[in-house]
């Protein structure tokens, strides 16, 4: 007879081979934790998980009190503040210039348009008595840390965002107009830029839009938006 080529075996019959190799392998691994190394990879990625995770962000950011003990819910509340909504309320202290720019954190002449008279507080507070004795007697600008800064190369438009955007501040900030106390502020010891900008989860994962601040998160933003021309370099990058 003459020579026949040995049959080939199927695209199924090599799919279960491969199958069954890929389970008696993993079978092996869980009977034989120790033997296969499985119990090494396991505490190897713990202890990595671990190292990275919680240990590094604590070595690569410093962390500092703000100089004023400071409620954003007393001062936005509308008993006190003038604004029928909370973006109104906001604005009577991060208002805009005749120009559109954005005059960010207030400085002390805009404090003083309430807080004008240091032997006179407003409440009963000792935080205001401290700032009034330490910045308004003395007439002394407050050294405030800046949460939200973005590097010298980034260009950011309030105006486009809150006036043509109609964005809400909370989008980018959360509910920071609500709380009762200032956060801690956490400084990249590298960079020097604020932990806000990366965000609180060293993975760069974000739940919420005010999670974080780096160019992924707007260029989604202004995706979801309808406004994909506005991911483009130059708009950002000048």
């Amino acid at each position: 007879m003459e020579n026949q080529e040995p049959l080939k075996d199927t695209p199924a019959k090599q799919d279960r081979r491969t199958s069954s190799i890929i389970i008696a392998y993993l079978i092996r691994l869980i009977v034989h934790p120790f033997k296969s190394g499985l119990i090494y990879f396991i505490v190897g990625l713990v202890a990595a998980l671990a190292v990275g995770w919680v240990l590094f962000p604590m070595v690569l950011y410093s962390k500092d009190e703000q100089p004023v003990k400071f409620s954003h819910s007393v001062h936005t509340n509308p008993d006190i503040v003038e604004g029928k909504t909370e973006a109104e309320r906001c604005a009577f202290c991060h208002s805009f210039r005749e120009d559109g720019s954005f005059t960010g954190i207030p400085k002390l002449s805009k404090c003083m348009e309430c807080h004008s008279d240091a032997s006179s507080p407003l409440g009963d507070k000792k935080e205001e008595k401290a700032f009034l004795d330490n910045y308004v007697a003395a007439q002394k600008e407050i050294p405030w840390h800046k949460y939200y800064e973005q590097p010298d190369c980034v260009y950011f438009s309030h105006i486009a965002h809150v006036k043509n955007g109609k964005l809400e501040c909370g989008a980018c900030h959360g509910n920071h107009g609500k709380t009762e106390t200032l956060p801690v502020y956490e400084q990249n010891r590298i960079s020097g830029y604020s932990r806000n900008i990366w965000g609180k989860n060293i993975s760069g994962i974000e739940k919420n839009t005010w999670d974080k601040m780096k160019m992924d998160s707007c260029a989604k933003c202004h995706t979801t938006k309808g406004h994909e021309e506005n991911n483009e370099c130059f708009v950002c990058h000048k």
